[in-house]
């Protein structure tokens, strides 16, 4: 389960980095006030915890590949 989320945070936060490349739109703080505000940097923190859990799965084994 815990998989499954952090997966789904890293992809929503690679789609938000995709925005601001291409059009310099930052979709968090956008929804949530700007880069600098608690929530904004809460929701990042988050998002960045996930992708280094997401680390972990490339290390593990697995019986059926």
């Amino acid at each position: 389960m815990l998989d499954t989320i952090s997966l789904l945070l890293t992809i929503i936060g690679g789609i938000n980095w995709l925005l601001v490349g291409v059009f310099q739109f930052d979709l968090v703080a956008w929804i949530f006030g700007g880069q600098a505000a608690l929530i904004s940097r809460i929701i990042y923190t988050v998002i960045g915890a996930a992708a280094l859990w997401c680390i972990t799965l490339l290390f593990r084994h697995r019986d059926n590949v």
